[in-house]
């Protein structure tokens, strides 16, 4: 089967500008992909294509990239808290002008890094998505993993969730339950049954109705990937009439407990807790005799 063709970022700058107005002006990473993806009405084949080896899809890191450039244009802007935001330009602006502030930018980003290398400073990398490169590095080593090492780091990640009682199957033929967890809420828990796939690109809705199968209607169902999840894939687990299921994706599942922060004293916090995080992973993961 051929491969669908992603959009360039330039095909990208657009859908996505106008996906943030939308959304009433601002956005999280996630949302603004979703939206663009319903927008342009992208297939799951197209959502699926991953961005080299993975775990990064391709759409996701042209919209990256669109992203960056619509910040450069000054279009868009992003805070420090990772929510994207329309300029005022942005809401002005018509796609008729695109083409001439393309220009422009990329002329002058040019000239800039001409300059620094001229002066021997470093080259010139758009921040906003900095903090996915050691995700990345992570997810990847997942993916060339044995399959027990990631349902084992999944119940450990869960436990630091608040799970109690975390087991792993560690079953073939087990019907599509890597895991069982209980999840206490105050005096109530229940149970949640969990199913680990290891994806490079992004997981259809196939797979959720798999699981819904498996997990039967009065159990909760928890999808953990070490890819995304297609837009079909979120609709279908909040399907109305059928059982909801809970994703969990490969951004969301590095990302440390209680990671909301509302001043700037925890988000520095935060940051040192990510790359504490993100030190242990990678040696857990890096050891082939590591208990996880």
């Amino acid at each position: 089967m051929e491969e669908p063709t992603v959009p360039t970022y330039y095909d990208l700058l657009w859908p996505t500008l106008q996906a943030v107005i939308d959304m009433s002006g601002s956005g999280r990473l996630d949302e603004i992909v979703q939206a663009v993806i319903e927008r342009e009405g992208y297939s799951e084949a197209l959502q699926a294509v991953p961005h080299g080896d993975g775990p990064q899809t391709e759409i996701e890191y042209r919209l990256a990239w669109a992203r960056t450039y619509l910040k450069g244009m000054g279009l868009l802007e992003n805070s420090a808290r990772g929510v994207w935001s329309v300029t005022e330009a942005g809401r002005q602006t018509s796609l008729d002008r695109l083409p001439e502030l393309h220009s422009n930018y990329t002329r002058e980003s040019r000239a800039r890094s001409r300059q620094r290398k001229q002066e021997g400073g470093p080259s010139n990398g758009d921040a906003s998505d900095d903090s996915q490169g050691w995700k990345e590095e992570l997810l990847d080593l997942l993916l060339k993993s044995p399959p027990d090492r990631f349902e084992r780091l999944a119940r450990r990640l869960l436990r630091e969730a608040g799970f109690i009682n975390t087991t792993v199957t560690g079953k073939s033929g087990d019907g599509g339950i890597d895991g069982l967890g209980t999840y206490r809420v105050s005096l109530i828990s229940f149970n949640v049954f969990f199913q680990c796939k290891r994806y490079a690109g992004s997981v259809g809705a196939g797979a959720v109705r798999d699981f819904r199968g498996v997990t039967g209607r009065g159990d909760k169902g928890l999808l953990i990937t070490t890819g995304t999840f297609t837009s079909e894939a979120k609709l279908e687990a909040t399907r109305d009439g059928a059982p909801p299921i809970d994703l969990l994706d490969g951004d969301a599942l590095l990302r440390p407990p209680q990671a909301i922060r509302t001043r700037r004293d925890d988000e520095v916090e935060a940051g040192r807790r990510s790359a504490d995080r993100a030190r242990v992973l990678r040696r857990d993961l890096a050891s082939p005799n590591q208990r996880i």
